[in-house]
This record gives structure tokens, sequence and C-alpha cells, in this order.
């Protein structure tokens, strides 16, 4: 079957949504991406090469155990009606790019009882900033678990804030469970002066009992080098040809997210079910990465399959910016859109 002729009146761009998010709603949608609805401890195969990934799959589970029990103290009350004193656990699940920590995570998440919320680092700040720090401690201190994927801290604004809010929710019995690339005593290094903050990071990382996962990426093994950029024209005959898919110029797609907050990066794709960008070249910009970065995580999460024209979505930040102090979140966000890329590879 021929792909019919593309009609720019009829193909859908992200450019052109706008989407709004209520703040009430940034709690309520705090639970673990679809890809890692059905996941599990027993689902997780640890690589019999790599020791530490079976371990860490029973200290995640230990810790599982153990969120059950703080909770269901936490919630007795004491003889004068009060909800007795009982301090949240913290595991803390340090590693590599695509090791399965986000699985264990959300396997964590699964055995917690309700009330119980799932977000990365971003969506954490997001929510603190969409409610009020105030207003964000008192909703999320009802929780039995907040789970906090890739946690990583990129200014001294975010140290303090986060280490006040992880402070207060622990003492109110909420267990913290986060994964990172980066140990607690190293978070910030490279990105602003972490020494004038080591106490406040001390105070993190006195939250949490680190657990090493080591491994290659799983979504490098056995895949070929990032696909060859598609021609604009067979680019834009696939977009038409798919239905629910976006097509978008990679400068004015980046141009449309300066618009919105990252909150919003989300609810942006919601629905889409594939995405195509033409024209797409190195980045410059700290803070236009930093937006890719949200976007790449964002599909990722979703599971929204990615092709493009021009460069290469390994080249689409520059050397210089992959030795910055943001390497690791670039390398996550280019690790990502190559597994989506392959992906749209194999089904076209």
């Amino acid at each position: 079957m021929q792909p019919r002729p593309y009609d720019s009146h009829m193909q859908e761009r992200l450019v052109d949504r706008h989407p709004e998010v209520p703040a009430d709603q940034l709690v309520a949608q705090m639970v673990p991406p679809p890809m890692f609805d059905e996941v599990s401890f027993a689902s997780y195969i640890p690589d019999p090469k790599e020791p530490s990934q079976a371990a860490a799959v029973r200290k995640a589970e230990e810790f599982a155990g153990q969120v059950a029990k703080i909770h269901k103290a936490a919630s007795k009350k004491s003889l004068f009606g009060k909800k007795k004193a009982v301090t949240g656990a913290g595991l803390y699940l340090d590693g590599g790019f695509g090791v399965g920590k986000t699985h264990l995570l959300a396997s964590i998440f699964h055995s917690a009882p309700a009330p119980k919320s799932f977000g990365t680092f971003g969506e954490l700040t997001n929510l603190v900033g969409a409610l009020g720090f105030v207003n964000a401690v008192e909703r999320l201190s009802a929780n039995s678990l907040l789970c906090i994927d890739e946690f990583e801290l990129d200014d001294p604004g975010d140290t303090t804030m986060v280490s006040r809010l992880l402070t207060e929710l622990s003492a109110a019995g909420v267990s913290i469970a986060a994964t990172s690339n980066t140990l607690p005593s190293q978070l910030g290094e490279g990105r602003f002066a972490a020494q004038d903050f080591l106490r406040e990071i001390k105070k993190l990382g006195s939250i949490f009992e680190p657990v090493r996962v080591d491994g290659p990426d799983y979504r490098h093994r056995d895949l070929p080098p990032a696909p060859e950029p598609t021609s604009p024209e067979v680019l834009a005959e696939r977009a038409a040809a798919t239905p629910g898919s976006t097509l978008d110029d990679y400068d004015a797609l980046l141009k449309h997210l300066s618009t919105l907050h990252p909150s919003k990066y989300g609810a942006l794709i919601n629905g889409v079910t594939s995405v195509f960008v033409s024209g797409v070249h190195p980045v410059t910009d700290q803070a236009v990465a930093l937006r890719i970065v949200v976007l790449a995580d964002r599909l990722y999460d979703a599971s929204i399959p990615v092709t493009v024209s021009g460069a290469k979505l390994d080249e689409i930040f520059s050397q210089e910016m992959l030795d910055g102090g943001y390497r690791k979140k670039y390398l996550r966000a280019i690790s990502r859109l190559l597994a989506l890329s392959r992906f749209e590879a194999a089904t076209t």
C-alpha cells in the first residue's frame, strides 16, 4: 500500500498544541509510565555477569516490605488521637543508564499501599512549584511512599527545597525511594558550587541507603548504531501515512517548547502515536538542550516512536555540551531517543 500524498493541512503538529494542566491533576498523575504498568520484582531479569543486580532486587523487595510496615505504624493513632511519630525508610538505587533502576522503582511502587506517588525529579520540583511548598508537603504527607526517578540536583535552589521537602516527608512517615546516576555525596558536582551546600547534600544522603546497580545499558544490547536520518520527503510521507502522528520542524518545535512549562510536556504529546521531526541539528544552548531532555523523557515514558530527518539523534548535543556538567542528562536523552527511533525503524 502506497502512503497517501502529504497534505500539510491534514498533518497535526505539536507546535499547534497548547495544553493546560490544572495543578490538582499533577499529584493524581504521579504514577509510573505506562511501560512500567505491569513490571514486578519477578519480571526483572538480573544479568548473571552483574551480581549487583540480583542484590539490588533483594534490597528493593526488602524495602517494599518496610514501606508497608512503616505506613501501618504511622497510620495508628496514639491514646491522644494523634498519629504516632514514625520515620520513613529511604532507598537510593545508583547506577548507569538502562540497568533497570526504573523497573525496580516501579516494582516498589506497585508493592506499596496507597496513597503513593511516582515521578521524575523534574516532575517533583514542578509539582512543588505549581502547588506551593506547604500545599505539596500537605498532600504528599499522607503517602506511604514517594518514588523519585532520575534524582539529580541542577541548581542550589533545588538543593535547599528538596532537602527540606524530603526531610519533612520522612519525618511524617513517608518512605522515599529514588534512582540516580550520581551518588548522594556527589550530587550537584559540576553544575554548581556543591561544596557550599554540603550540609544540605549530607542531609539528603542521610535519608537514603544507597544500593549500586551495575551493568551495560540494556537499550544498547545487541542493537545497531543510530538509524540513518530519513529524507525530508520520505519523512513527510511516513507522517501522512501514520494516523495520530505529528510532524514538526525542529527549530519551530524547540521554540514552542520554550513557551511551555516542562510540566506540560506530557500533555503536549498526549494521544500522539508517533513523532516525526524534520531538520534536526546539534544544539549548543543549554536551556534548549535541557528542554529536549525533558521531552525525550516524556516521549520515552509514553513509548512514542521518533523518526527524524537531518542529523542523527546521537548528534543532537554538541561535544562541548556533552563535556559539561549535564553530560549524564544528555546521554540519557540520547539513549532514550535512540531506543524510540530504533522502535520506529523496526516497525516501518
